[in-house]
């Protein structure tokens, strides 16, 4: 890995040092992952929540699209909010999502830092929208 970056030839955030950060933080539970193809039955249509779904993105992607029942605690304010939402999720699990899984990546990696029990929902609103298909067939 440390041959990917040379200032010449890329950047300190280049995709594969991403990958490679994403994926060690992953393996060392860090940032521990979930799908949404396991999840979807705890998350969507219970009565009662034993999980918190927050949506990281900006307040206009979350207004214009949004799995039911997710909150919205935008990444670019996360940290000003973060004790309002410890106290929201009170001790349930959190899964985070985003767009495509980036910025909850990010999200999962502050809140876990902060002491709540935060997993990263693989792919977001990308991948919820084929999961909820599947799931209906």
């Amino acid at each position: 890995m440390e041959l990917c970056y040379s200032p010449q030839f890329g950047a300190a955030k280049d995709p594969v040092n991403m990958a490679g950060m994403i994926a060690a933080n992953s393996l060392r539970g860090q940032s521990p992952l979930v799908s949404w193809e396991s999840e979807l039955p705890a998350i969507i249509g219970t009565k009662e929540r034993t999980t918190l779904l927050v949506d990281v993105r900006e307040e206009v992607e979350f207004v214009r699209e949004h799995v039911p029942g997710a909150v919205s605690f935008p990444l670019s304010s996360l940290r000003e909010h973060m004790q309002e939402l410890k106290d929201l999720a009170a001790g349930r699990k959190v899964h985070v999502h985003c767009q495509v899984g980036q910025r909850a990546y990010y999200g999962v990696r502050a809140m876990r830092l902060n002491g709540l029990d935060a997993y990263n929902v693989t792919g977001g609103m990308t991948s919820y929208k084929y999961a909820k298909e599947a799931a209906s067939v």
